[in-house]
């Protein structure tokens, strides 16, 4: 039976919204999930975006309540459901001693995952021959509405006033790469290592695949609980047009780092984000994600969403029809292979408001 609720939230995940007055608390330009707004309707909550130009061209718009509590879903004048919007988490409203907001260091996704860029640079931003053209890394530091290094004192001191006052679940660190061997591994561990030294939060690390595969085991150490070493694309030809820099390091080298790092944090605790609509076929990412779950690697497929800004601006987003022919063909891999968000001890797979592919597990 189709749960109605989810497919609405599907819908607008691909087709974005468009949204009536101020668009309040709302995620623009960064690391992502960017250019979006959590939306609540029943008990699901997805990440929409409604803040790039991409959006502007959705059948569905919002009308939000002179609260800014709820806002009515319509599609061609028809009212589809009501959803709730997400309050500002109390801990946006502090700063550190010397007087850096906390929303400044780390911000909340969906409902309750806090999630920070530890390093707001990457060595490939700058130069467009290496750069990935779908990344608004730097846009959030060039608007001010963060700093370029979180310090590990300073995530620790964000992380415990957001379990404390907003009962925020897990963490999300992912980091910009840095040039350095680790691809980030090394502040990803002391920063995780600080916050575990002061609240008890489940922490998934994001990284590329470092140069030496005992960083899996200092990220344990540190406190990390699940890793995400991101795809994003699935075949070579699309890789080399999209991300020219990343994709020097070869799938081999990543095949290689996932299976390491499953002995390391466990069956189903290690994911990679693949972006539907860069380019792969649905039967590419498919059986990309069938070779993923086989090795207890959860493939959280989402559907790309261009941002503004960036060279992908006005790059088409994948159909609401590509995403559910794909779904239900990565669902049969996820169960065939015994891999459930529900299970996954923290980070973006287990929130899952990207994508609607936890309704097909």
């Amino acid at each position: 039976m189709v749960d109605l609720a989810q497919h609405l939230l599907s819908e607008l995940q691909c087709h974005g919204l468009r949204w009536q007055g101020d668009g309040g608390l709302a995620r623009k330009g960064g690391a992502g999930p960017s250019d979006h707004k959590a939306l609540t309707l029943g008990e699901h909550t997805a990440m929409v975006p409604m803040l790039n130009q991409a959006s502007l061209q959705s059948p569905y718009h919002a009308v939000p309540d002179a609260a800014g509590e709820h806002a009515l879903i319509f599609r061609e004048g028809q009212a589809l459901g009501r959803v709730a919007l997400p309050a500002v988490p109390k801990f946006y409203a502090l700063a550190t001693a010397d007087g850096i907001p906390y929303r400044k260091i780390a911000t909340l996704h969906s409902r309750d995952v806090l999630a920070t860029t530890v390093l707001q640079h990457c060595i490939r931003l700058n130069q467009a021959e290496s750069a990935c053209q779908f990344c608004a890394i730097g846009q959030s530091l060039a608007s001010g509405n963060t700093i370029a290094r979180k310090r590990p004192a300073q995530l620790a001191e964000v992380a415990e006033a957001a379990v404390r006052l907003d009962g925020v679940k897990h963490m999300v660190m992912t980091t910009g790469t840095p040039n350095t061997p680790d691809r980030g591994a090394a502040i990803l561990c002391e920063s995780a290592a600080a916050v575990s030294a002061v609240v008890a939060l489940p922490i998934q690390a994001q990284c590329e695949p470092p140069d030496d595969d005992s960083w899996f085991i200092r990220l344990k150490q540190a406190g990390v609980v699940s890793l995400g070493m991101h795809l994003e694309a699935v075949t070579d030809a699309v890789r080399a047009k999209i991300m020219p820099g990343k994709a020097q390091v070869p799938l081999a080298r990543y095949f290689s780092a996932f299976e390491a790092a499953v002995k390391v944090f466990g069956h189903g605790q290690v994911s990679t984000y693949i972006l539907a609509g860069l380019g792969d076929s649905q039967d590419a990412i498919a059986q990309m994600s069938e070779r993923l779950a086989a090795m207890g690697v959860y493939p959280f497929v989402v559907p790309f969403v261009p941002i503004d800004g960036t060279p992908l601006a006005g790059h088409p987003k994948p159909s609401s029809e590509f995403m559910q022919a794909l779904y239900p063909r990565i669902g049969q891999s996820l169960r065939r292979h015994g891999l459930h968000s529900a299970n996954i001890h923290a980070g973006c797979a287990k929130c899952g408001a990207c994508s609607a592919l936890r309704q097909h597990e």
